[in-house]
């Protein structure tokens, strides 16, 4: 198959990150083995994806639950056996400093181990990501008590982190399954082997695949038009999964790490284009208009299509409102509220990923927004996620003031 020239550019499909996954347990004489292990995976294939002119951005590590192997007594505990992971991490980031390392510690499975979590966030920060796993019963109801102690938890976050941005190391997940490669929604579990997860960042492989698309064929039916927009967003991205493959495959098998699978989903950031780029290319007027739903899962689609490599974690279309530019913008512009993104959830992405809300938003209102972001995970049998930030001091139509480097400033949203 040919393709134009600019859409084999590299540089338009950007590995996000390369997440290893390992078991600890209490024994800490193991630890630095175990990380070392991870890491030089992790810096190796990082290394061979470089020389074939792949970009990669983030190298991470997961665990299985954090109580399985810190002790979680109490507080003191907790942040006693945290210290001496963080110490072998931060040896491990001075040594590679070209590669930012990020580290999972695992979901918390109850309350007390969420009652840990502020804390241990507010010391630890970008080593310490977290989630809780919220279940459904045989009738079909979500455990409310502990989504109930997860909105606390949140709110507890805002209360102690600069600005509430700790809320961006911690989420909530619903009908999720281990290996997502993505943070802070990744966790592991101990009776499965050490595997590694590649997850991609591909929105400027998108928008130049529709520019090219829409430059060749400037007067489609609209059903034309989406027929070629898939076909072209489909092949252009399984052409670059089929060269990442050809370079695990090369080198990095049976080496210690299985290989478990790839997170096909676009991933935007701050430093590429935005989602937005790509709806107004597919004719939407702007994200939020009619339209959008449509394009949501036309785009679902296509990274649900890819071939070659097993698909796990996500694998479809993340709306990330604080990390993608247009996003924010959009929210300054009052073009989308929080139904609107729990819509879109039903045919493509996330679910609430990174949406700031008021910093008083009361702890029932956001386990309510909690349970219908559950309700639609099981439901229709999809991940979904809710990570907000309730920002202290700001009503909504608020404008946030953010620090983070991972973080875009946007409209705070209201929980009605």
């Amino acid at each position: 198959m040919q393709f134009p020239k600019i859409l084999l550019d590299k540089n338009l499909c950007k590995i996000r990150t390369i997440t290893t996954f390992i078991t600890l347990d209490s024994n800490q004489t193991k630890w630095p083995e175990l990380i070392q292990q991870a890491n030089d995976f992790c810096q190796s294939l990082a290394k061979d994806f470089k020389n074939k002119g792949y970009l990669v951005q983030s190298i991470r590590i997961v665990t299985n639950a954090f109580a399985e192997y810190i002790d979680t007594t109490n507080l003191t505990t907790a942040q006693k056996d945290l210290r001496q992971l963080s110490a072998l991490l931060n040896k491990y980031q001075q040594a590679d400093s070209d590669l930012r390392l990020r580290f999972a510690i695992g979901e918390a499975t109850d309350a007390h181990q969420l009652s840990l979590v502020p804390e241990l966030i507010e010391e630890f920060g970008d080593l310490c990501n977290v989630c809780v796993n919220i279940a459904m019963n045989e009738n079909g109801f979500l455990d409310n008590q502990l989504i109930e102690e997860a909105a606390k938890t949140v709110n507890h976050i805002s209360q102690i982190t600069p600005r509430g941005e700790g809320n961006f190391n911690f989420t909530v997940n619903f009908n999720c399954k281990p290996l997502i490669p993505y943070f802070p929604a990744s966790y592991f579990e101990k009776h499965l082997p050490n595997s590694f997860v590649i997850g991609l960042e591909t929105p400027d492989l998108l928008v130049a695949t529709l520019k090219a698309f829409n430059q060749e064929n400037p007067s489609l039916l609209h059903e034309q038009a989406f027929d070629g927009y898939y076909t072209s967003l489909k092949n252009n991205l399984q052409h670059h999964v089929d060269q990442l493959k050809k370079i695990i495959e090369n080198k990095h098998l049976n080496k210690g790490f299985e290989f478990a699978g790839l997170d096909s989903s676009a991933a935007p950031s701050k430093d590429c284009a935005s989602m937005t780029d790509v709806y107004e290319l597919m004719g939407v007027e702007y994200f939020g208009a009619s339209g959008t739903v449509e394009a949501s899962a036309l785009l679902t689609r296509v990274f649900k299509s890819i071939t070659g490599m097993p698909l796990v974690g996500f694998s479809g279309l993340m709306l990330a409102l604080t990390e993608d530019r247009g996003l924010a913008k959009g929210s300054q512009l009052h073009q989308f509220d929080i139904r609107s993104l729990l819509t879109y959830s039903s045919v493509c992405g996330i679910g609430l990923d990174t949406v700031p809300i008021p910093g008083g938003t009361p702890i029932n209102k956001i386990a309510a927004m909690m349970r219908d972001t559950g309700t639609m995970a099981f439901r229709l049998n999809k991940p979904l996620t809710v990570r907000v930030f309730p920002v202290p001091g700001l009503k909504a139509g608020a404008l946030t003031a953010f620090e983070s480097d991972d973080l875009c400033n946007c409209t705070v949203l209201a929980v009605l």
